[in-house]
């Protein structure tokens, strides 16, 4: 049974239980198709990523190296803000979805690739691949939705703290990579239970994450700054811009996946008994893509394809952009709604929901609309 989050009108109301099994046998074809035609041009494709993304940042740290002088610091940080953007988005966050297993290459491997990032990959890889994509968009079990403090959906009861909550989003946009180590680490629930910051597992892994955030730390505003001798207040701001940059647009890209307008949200009964076919219908219908150019795509680690990421997590990510044509007809197909637009677009409409959910909301329905379920005979 899947179960939307209360509205008016049931946008899959037509399918029946055989349209929506029929509709999950139809992707599972496209990606049992993809995981047969991988090969050496997936492979080279991922190499060539992280071989330019590893010399853009090397060149960028030497151009720091003088970032005492004006051109320098601006060319650096910039090319310094492009590779740590594509570290995390098109390797690291790929790479520790298990894309690239298949290549049996220990260097590219989700077991063995650390990324740069103030979240431990384990941690994050529990947290994002076992969780979120378990549970894409369902109110309180999704944190990836509203990143656990805002107010995702009307019938969330209001309470005044979320009139705060443009401002702790930006917060969060602002410093993203240390909110994805507060969320991985469930810190916000675990402050709510008794004893909970005592609990030996969670101790275990807060220290890692401390770890992982002081090599952070040292590496970007100790290590590298001091490298560069006089200029070394310079090259600490410009790690500092660098991942803010990085922060604030992974934060958009992640809003334009799951939060724009037209994104569904579900009740936490929409896993109950949900079958292979439900659960492909709560991916397509929970997510939104960004349209753009080839480089926009790559930019954003082809999350940009979110509704085929939710379908397809752990397919190479150079071959969503192969299968959108063909998803995308199926919702044509299937009368659903296909959701996508410009990242203007899409940035504007996540943060005007941010701002709307702070409020109240404007009017109270005269009687509680049924939840949208699809619970068939």
């Amino acid at each position: 049974m899947t179960v939307i989050q209360k509205k008016a009108t049931n946008p899959i109301a037509h399918l029946s239980a055989e349209d929506i099994e029929t509709l999950g046998k139809e992707l599972d074809a496209i990606r049992q198709r993809v995981i047969d035609s991988r090969g050496e041009r997936d492979a080279a494709y991922i190499r060539k990523v992280i071989s330019t993304q590893r010399k853009l940042e090397v060149g960028s740290r030497v151009v720091l190296l003088f970032s005492l002088f004006p051109p320098a610091w601006i060319v650096g940080t910039a090319g310094l803000s492009v590779a740590k953007i594509l570290e995390n988005m098109e390797i690291g966050h790929n790479v520790l979805h298990g894309q690239w297993d298949w290549m049996r290459d220990p260097k590219i491997h989700s077991t063995s690739w650390e990324w740069d990032h103030a979240t431990p990959a384990d941690q994050w890889k529990q947290s994002h691949n076992e969780l979120h994509h378990r549970y894409t968009n369902v109110v309180g079990k999704d944190n990836d939705l509203g990143y656990g403090i805002m107010r995702v959906d009307e019938d969330q009861p209001w309470h005044p703290a979320y009139l705060g909550q443009p401002f702790y989003n930006f917060l969060n946009a602002c410093f993203f990579e240390y909110g994805v180590a507060a969320y991985d680490l469930e810190l916000g629930r675990r402050l709510k239970e008794k004893d909970g910051l005592k609990d030996p597992e969670f101790r275990a892994k807060a220290r890692a994450a401390g770890r992982k955030i002081r090599r952070q730390v040292l590496k970007d505003y100790l290590l590298f700054p001091l490298l560069s001798g006089p200029s070394f207040f310079h090259t600490m701001a410009a790690n500092f811009t660098a991942n803010l940059i990085r922060n604030l647009w992974s934060h958009s890209v992640i809003m334009c996946g799951h939060f724009p307008e037209g994104v569904e949200t579900f009740e936490k009964t929409s896993i109950e008994g949900e079958t292979r076919g439900e659960w492909y219908l709560r991916q397509m219908l929970g997510s939104g893509n960004i349209s753009g150019s080839r480089l926009l795509h790559i930019m954003t680690g082809n999350l940009s394809y979110q509704i085929e990421h939710h379908l397809y997590p752990d397919l190479p990510s150079n071959r969503y952009q192969e299968i959108a044509p063909e998803v995308r007809a199926l919702f044509d197909r299937y009368g659903l709604k296909y959701t996508t637009g410009s990242l203007p677009r899409q940035v504007f409409s996540a943060w005007k929901k941010v701002f709307r959910l702070a409020l109240p909301n404007r009017r109270q329905r005269a009687t509680p609309a049924e939840p949208v379920s699809y619970t068939h005979l």
